[in-house]
């Protein structure tokens, strides 16, 4: 996966993530892949929601040891 642009958000709860996410995401062109990763169990949940709201496509989630992982495609 090409990763265009890649943001941290460890140590940030809800709804920090996700506002960051879509702050990053304006900047971005339509198609481009941007990648969150966090520690806020909940990310899990808001970026589903995020994505169903907003239209951006979640690619992916995972999860490394306790840090959550998610893709978002600019829509």
């Amino acid at each position: 996966m090409n990763i265009d642009k890649e943001i941290d958000t460890r140590g940030l709860n809800c709804p920090l993530p996700i506002l960051r996410a879509k702050k990053a995401l304006t900047d971005m062109q339509s198609g481009q892949l941007l990648k969150v990763v966090a520690t806020d169990p909940g990310s899990v949940r808001d970026f589903q929601a995020f994505s169903r709201q907003t239209g951006n496509e979640l690619v992916d989630q995972s999860e490394q040891g306790e840090e959550f992982i998610h893709v978002l495609r600019r829509r």
